[in-house]
């Protein structure tokens, strides 16, 4: 039966989607409820009809599922910031455990039962190290800050956030002061015309400092001299105090330049033992508490004895490089971004850490110079963005092929996706952790470990089959030459085992004299996708298909 827009039905919420919103069945369809807990049983007005699913609203609440409670926020039903503030933190934890133990069996194809659980955080309140306000006008021309409506650009007002920190808050509204009191016009996006885009604060969590960056897509700025003098007065906690340049039309929210108004360009902070100083830039995991059990997971996954070299790839500012190198022999990180990459090198001399290096590069340009090195990785550990590893990333780590790979995500689905990739390619997942970072929001964070596939009824063969049986066609290359080939343009090591099956795959010839296994069913390794596209190539090469 088809569903009537605006028309009103009863339900029941049985499920979360991934963005926390509740999900029931009526007459059969899919239909999403925002803001409603699993076991709530609700009127539904019908706001959207697609060919699949539908869209509702609650009307009214009939049955309160026993995981409703009251939100602490005022803003909670018209912010996008936060979508649990409803909930019990309990049944957050359950939704969150269930979105990556979905994630993991209906995209990875994987085993749930991996999954070993979910690590709640000590609190739900103010533990964010970092804030960026948009800034506009409310309906009056006062000026405001806050977050975004869900699926929009207008700014829902707060100016106290419960997942915010104070100081952050407090900062904000200094701001909002000045702005207002020096007619400084926030940035208007549709006019393209206006003065302060963002307000971005961040915070030491154990340092106990603060900083500001103001984001502005003008050079000129009145009264600045007054901001700075308003700001250290009500905010001592302040060491430095930030001018971002961004004139971008599009959503990025820092600029290319960043002009030093007062104090320090570098916020300090300590995590895992360690001092870091951090640049507007850097990537700074926001839940500090959090993030050092975050990182304690992926230390222990990682199994290093300190024999090991390690790489780090999505390094950042080196926070868990430093980490690593604790326990390793040697560890490489690996940064795109240059700021960070001199944040990270700037961190290393400051901990007296000398066995880390850091490459500015991406993924691929960094596998291709480390085995122009003769660097093979035992551990490879990646905490890519939200958009998961890009397809540079997973071939290079399918080209250094190290033992271990410790892939630290902050979206289930891309960790997922990524996931099947590996596994596809010789890895298997070994175990899997969450955790909370992100109380009250949809984000959850996990830490999984994959190893190279090595069954123990699989043999290895690596004969010399040069002088085997070779027909004429065969001689143009030796096995050795093929494998040369094959490392130099694809950098990929390949067996003879593997050369020979793509050769029969080719009608050539190969030797006869395998040593094999005298069990009545051996398995043998088959050559991979990429290393058989390798081979194929090389044998082209070599004139011999």
């Amino acid at each position: 039966m088809e569903l009537v827009k605006n028309k009103i039905y009863r339900c029941q919420i049985t499920d979360y989607t991934s963005d926390g919103t509740g999900f029931a069945k009526i007459e059969g369809r899919a239909v999403f409820v925002p803001r409603t807990a699993v076991g709530d049983q609700c009127d539904v007005r019908i706001v959207k009809v697609t060919k699949n699913v539908a869209f509702g609203r609650v009307e009214r609440l009939v049955v309160p599922s026993a995981a409703r409670i009251a939100p602490a926020c005022p803003a909670a039903d018209k912010c996008g910031g936060c979508c649990y503030q409803h909930i019990t933190y309990a049944e957050e934890l359950r939704a969150k455990e269930k979105k990556v133990r979905d994630a993991l069996t209906r995209i990875g194809g994987q085993d749930g039962a991996k999954l070993r659980g979910i690590t709640g955080a000590p609190t739900t309140e103010h533990y964010r190290n970092k804030a960026q306000y948009p800034v506009g006008r409310d309906k009056d021309g006062r000026i405001v800050t806050g977050f975004y409506r869900p699926r929009s650009h207008d700014i829902v007002p707060v100016e106290r956030c419960l997942i915010q920190s104070e100081k952050a808050d407090r900062i904000a509204a200094v701001v909002r002061g000045w702005m207002q009191d020096y007619d400084v016009p926030p940035y208007d996006y549709a006019a393209k015309r206006g003065a302060v885009r963002h307000i971005y604060v961040r915070v030491g969590e154990k340092s106990g400092e603060s900083q500001l960056t103001l984001i502005a897509a003008t050079h000129k700025m009145p009264a600045l001299d007054e901001l700075i003098r308003r700001l250290r007065e009500q905010e001592p906690s302040l060491t430095g105090i930030l001018l971002n340049h961004n004139q971008r039309g599009d959503n990025v929210i820092l600029g290319d330049r960043t002009d030093v108004l007062w104090g320090e360009p570098m916020l300090e902070d300590r995590l895992c033992g360690h001092s870091f100083l951090l640049s507007p830039e850097a990537f700074y995991q926001v839940n500090h508490a959090q993030a050092e059990k975050l990182y304690a997971c992926a230390l222990d996954f990682a199994g290093l004895t300190g024999q090991e070299t390690v790489i780090d790839l999505y390094c950042g500012a080196g926070t868990i490089t430093l980490a690593l190198a604790e326990q390793a022999k040697q560890v490489i990180g690996v940064e795109i971004v240059p700021e960070a990459v001199e944040n990270a090198k700037r961190n290393a001399l400051r901990n007296d850490m000398t066995n880390v290096e850091f490459l500015c590069a991406d993924a691929g340009q960094a596998a291709r110079q480390l085995a122009q090195r003769g660097v093979a990785p035992d551990v490879l550990v990646v905490d890519p963005p939200r958009k998961g590893l890009d397809e540079t990333a997973r071939d290079a780590i399918l080209k250094m092929l190290p033992p271990r790979v410790v892939y630290v995500s902050c979206d289930p689905a891309t960790l997922a996706r990524d996931i099947a990739e590996l596994c596809g390619a010789g890895y298997a997942l070994e175990r899997a952790q969450a955790f909370d970072l992100f109380p009250r929001t949809n984000h959850v964070e996990t830490v999984v470990l994959l190893s190279q596939q090595k069954p123990d009824d699989t043999i290895e063969i690596d004969l010399d089959l040069d002088e085997l049986d070779a027909t004429t066609a065969e001689t143009k290359a030796t096995y050795e030459e093929i494998k040369a080939y094959v490392w130099d343009k694809h950098h990929l090591k390949v067996s003879s085992l593997y050369i020979s099956q793509v050769k029969r795959k080719c009608g050539l010839e190969v030797g006869q004299n395998y040593n094999l296994s005298k069990s009545e069913n051996p398995k043998v390794p088959k050559c991979p996708p990429e290393k058989e596209a390798a081979i194929m190539d090389a044998l082209k090469h070599f004139q011999m298909i």
